[in-house]
């Protein structure tokens, strides 16, 4: 075991809870239907507690009541938590505790040493030096066994890993970063095979008993050895205490109930089979099945002894509970978290094919058939018609393809939803750095796109107009990537956010300006979305540069003169301005500045959209 003596426990002897009660509203008869009912329990430092019970009994319900966690919705949760026999203070348990998910809050990408450095740096305060940081990461290396990991990466779908079991001593250990004094675990073992599940809880029990921690677990079904690593077990059963007391005591104490444990059966497996009321064959089996392992408790000995410990310790409580952490600033400063979110943004980006590798191919591809079928387009009346189909092509299937950054965004927000819960930091982080992140990307991608199209196809050949029609691809990426965001944040399901944001651009197509000219649309949908459509702005504005400073030639018809299809001054000298199609269009030059701070506030407007979403919804 490394040395980490900054996570010593020196404050807290206790962390006890009384009369936990979780109700919720059933949909169907309106009445409250409990959840948990009266759960009490007493850990001391350097205990580990088991909370186990079948599925559905509320092993996670409690955890997360006594992590001072917000229950699910329409829940409504009473209870009386205590550290060191004195009430806690839900800032006191924040500074004091961690919470380890069910399903790992890894970025794949990173390293096991790179995802320990990245959860300093989001958790510890400036007054924690650098220097400090990184003896506190090698030490937690040191203490769980990784190592020979450490500059492994955590794992991607494409890319294999570290595996599960050390993924998981991973996830606790990046918990431990801030030096906690109580660990709240949601079912560790999930997934892991006996062996796997044995090695997490054994590195947990050495960094608990070594340095004075309190652990409280929800756990399945561990098996024997697993289990006897354990000091103390909650069982529930419909959310009410089955048993509540050591380990060592089960045998003896379901033995003097009349229900011994079979010599060569795992004890777990035969108390969780014991209160499991699923399937009984009718209600009333349930119920006095229900009432014999409930009343069983709460009539012996232990369970009164157990009240009696509460009551003294909460009779000699300690009259400073909240003195409990020493340092005054808990979490990173705001600043300090947008940028190491920057870089782990940047590093998962390079890394992970998925989030912008895939992207840039696909737009490559694309820009590839662009330049291809519209090739070599020369200045004639011709093609007027050939270069508007480009010029809507082009804008209309790039912001189109920003579905793409669906699936990678889905895993950002389920990371950032996991860090959120544990108090690291909130939507605005999280947003202004995904914004930040992205933008040399979609600039990347703009170019890319637009060194093949804009040359290949022909269009105005001077660097002005290049960098012009850059410049309107590059907003257009942004805005469609923004409202992927949105709708993602609001239906965060892959194949709802996918037709969702296909048929808002879909829409946006439609009212453009490109279908029906703008003069000629629907009143409807001209006054509520065509003014609202960033890719309309994108469509005039790269229009504009086109068309508004470059004339096109007139064919000879077979009388010898010029058969021009806009009549203009310059018909008699075989030309066509630019401006004659644009005037169709009711289209005019000079509104380039405008057209962007237009384009700048839906981006804005969407953003913070997609920050309220995030900011309202907890899951």
């Amino acid at each position: 075991m490394g040395d980490y003596a900054q996570l010593t426990n020196h404050n807290i002897r206790s962390f006890l809870w009384r009369g936990v009660s979780v109700t919720v509203k059933d949909r169907q008869t309106h009445e409250d239907k409990p959840i948990l009912n009266n759960v009490s329990g007493i850990v001391y430092a350097g205990e580990l507690m088991a909370i186990m019970g079948p599925s559905g009994s509320g092993k996670s319900t409690l955890l997360n009541v006594l992590a001072n966690r917000v229950p699910a919705k329409g829940a409504y949760a009473q209870s009386d938590v205590f550290l060191n026999g004195r009430p806690a203070e839900a800032e006191t348990m924040r500074k004091i505790s961690c919470y380890v998910e069910q399903e790992d809050a890894l970025v794949g990408s990173l390293t096991v040493r790179e995802t320990l450095m990245f959860a300093a740096r989001l958790s510890l305060p400036k007054s924690i030096s650098a220097k400090e940081r990184i003896a506190r990461v090698e030490a937690l290396v040191n203490s769980f066994g990784l190592n020979g990991q450490a500059n492994t990466l955590v794992g991607t779908p494409i890319r294999k890993g570290i595996s599960g079991g050390q993924k998981r001593r991973v996830s606790v250990a990046a918990q431990l970063i801030t030096s906690p004094k109580i660990l709240f675990l949601d079912e560790p073992t999930s997934g892991l095979d006996s062996a796997a599940a044995f090695e997490v809880i054994s590195f947990v029990k050495d960094v608990a008993k070594k340095h004075n921690l309190m652990v409280v677990s929800s756990i399945h079904q561990p098996s024997t050895s697993t289990f006897a690593m354990f000091d103390k077990l909650l069982l529930l059963s419909h959310g009410n205490t089955a048993y509540s007391g050591p380990v060592k005591d089960v045998q003896s104490f379901f033995d003097s109930c009349g229900f011994p444990i079979p010599l060569y059966m795992n004890p777990a497996e035969f108390i969780i089979d014991f209160v499991n009321t699923d399937f009984a064959r009718n209600r009333g089996e349930v119920v006095n099945q229900l009432e014999m392992v409930t009343g069983t408790w709460q009539r012996s000995g232990l369970h009164a002894e157990k009240l009696n410990h509460i009551a003294r310790e909460i009779s000699h409580g300690d009259p400073s509970p909240h003195e409990t952490n020493n340092n005054e600033q808990i979490g990173a400063h705001w600043f300090a978290i947008v940028i190491a979110l920057i870089h782990r943004n940047f590093i998962k980006s390079y890394r992970d094919i998925i989030a912008y590798g895939i992207r840039i191919a696909m737009y490559m591809g694309l820009a590839v058939m662009m330049g291809t079928v519209w090739l070599r387009l020369d200045a004639s009346q011709e093609n007027l018609q050939a270069f508007t189909n480009a010029i809507f092509f082009g804008g209309a299937f790039m912001s189109f393809m920003a579905v793409a950054y669906i699936p990678a965004y889905l895993e950002d927000r389920a990371i950032f939803m996991k860090e959120r819960a544990n108090g690291l930091y909130g939507p605005t982080s999280f947003l202004v750095s995904n914004f930040l992140t992205g933008l040399p990307y979609l600039f990347i991608i703009t170019v890319l796109f637009s060194v093949v199209v804009y040359w290949l196809s022909n269009f105005r050949g001077t660097a002005g107009g290049f960098w012009t029609w850059v410049m309107w691809l590059f907003l257009d990426l942004i805005a469609a990537e923004s409202l992927v965001v949105f709708i993602t944040s609001v239906v965060p399901i892959f194949v709802v956010a996918l037709a969702a944001t296909a048929f808002a651009n879909g829409l946006w197509m439609c009212t453009m300006g490109f279908m029906v000219r703008p003069a000629d649309l629907n009143p409807f949908w001209r006054y509520v979305f065509h003014y609202i459509d960033y890719q309309s702005y994108v469509f005039e504005g790269m229009m504009v540069n086109e068309f508004a400073s470059r004339t096109y030639t007139c064919p000879k018809g077979v009388d010898g003169q010029f058969d021009c299809a806009y009549k203009d001054p310059l018909n008699a000298q075989g030309l066509i301005p630019g401006t004659a199609l644009l005037d169709t269009y009711g289209y005019k030059a000079g509104k380039t500045g405008q057209y962007i701070g237009i384009l700048l506030a839906i981006i804005l407007v969407y953003r913070a959209l997609g920050w309220f979403v995030l900011y309202v919804r907890r899951t």
